[in-house]
């Protein structure tokens, strides 16, 4: 698969609730070393990594799935030109670049770009 589903997201207004009820739920291992902020390792055991955050803003409520691109800029642009929007524009956080985008239907997607 030329652009693979490598990361996921869930978003809540409280981290420990929601951290509590997918690892009863799933008993996923969690790294719990960042306030607001708890990552599921990735790997063969786990599957794709992911985390679970309080943004602290809207949206407080949500589920992402990440895409990896490689240029998020033109994939951006790419999406709008087939009617989509972006939500998020590019951000670079060091290992790489984030996007948040809705497809036609207003569904967000999260496009990777990790740094070279």
């Amino acid at each position: 698969m030329p652009h693979p589903v490598m990361y996921f997201e869930i978003g809540c207004r409280d981290v420990a609730a929601t951290r509590d009820f997918y690892k009863s739920l799933f008993d996923w291992e969690m790294d719990e070393s960042k306030p607001n902020y708890v990552g599921l390792p990735k790997g063969a055991a786990h599957g794709i990594g992911g985390h679970i955050m309080s943004l602290g803003h809207e949206p407080h409520q949500y589920t992402l799935f990440y895409v990896e691109v490689e240029d998020i800029a033109a994939y951006a642009e790419k999406a709008k030109g087939l009617g989509g929007k972006v939500v998020v524009p590019p951000v670079d956080i060091g290992e790489g670049k984030f996007a948040w985008i809705q497809d036609n239907g207003g569904n967000t997607v999260g496009l990777w770009e990790p740094s070279k």
